[in-house]
């Protein structure tokens, strides 16, 4: 069974043209294509696709997921550079998520002092707020956030 640009790129979620971009770019030397040039993307594509798709969303330039899959292509003597990509991208992840706790911890923050502030009328309220007072998670935002100004 083999799947059109527009069929994988539905079952994916993606536009059509990204897969086209994808094969342009070089990334696509798995699929196989018609007697007349179109592609005919396997059942078995799919997972090259989503891996792509993955390392793309952690931020990593078109470039490097090239060179995972080339490496990929040249066969068991790139496996060292391709388990090195992957430990340098799962730690990019880590600080991402890492960034991305610090801003929502920013915004849990937000949220109860204005649900604090609307609740009193005031935004004072919530300023002078007793920090025994506070919820817990609240309490260690704040106490972090003056640890960091000192």
């Amino acid at each position: 069974m083999f799947y059109t640009v527009g069929e994988m790129a539905k079952r994916l979620g993606v536009a059509p043209s990204t897969l086209r971009f994808y094969d342009k770019e070089g990334l696509l030397p798995f699929v196989d294509r018609s007697k007349s040039g179109i592609r005919m993307f396997k059942p078995s594509d799919i997972e090259w696709l989503r891996l792509i798709e993955c390392l793309k969303a952690t931020g990593m330039p078109i470039k490097d997921i090239k060179q995972f899959i080339d490496w990929y292509m040249v066969g068991d003597s790139t496996l060292s550079e391709r388990r090195d990509m992957f430990y340098e991208r799962k730690r990019a992840v880590e600080a991402q998520l890492q960034q991305l706790q610090r801003t929502l911890d920013t915004i849990r923050y937000k949220c109860w002092f204005y649900d604090t502030a609307v609740e009193a009328g005031s935004s004072e309220a919530a300023q002078q707020f007793p920090l025994d007072k506070m919820p817990e998670a609240i309490r260690r935002y704040k106490l972090a956030l003056h640890s960091e100004e000192e």
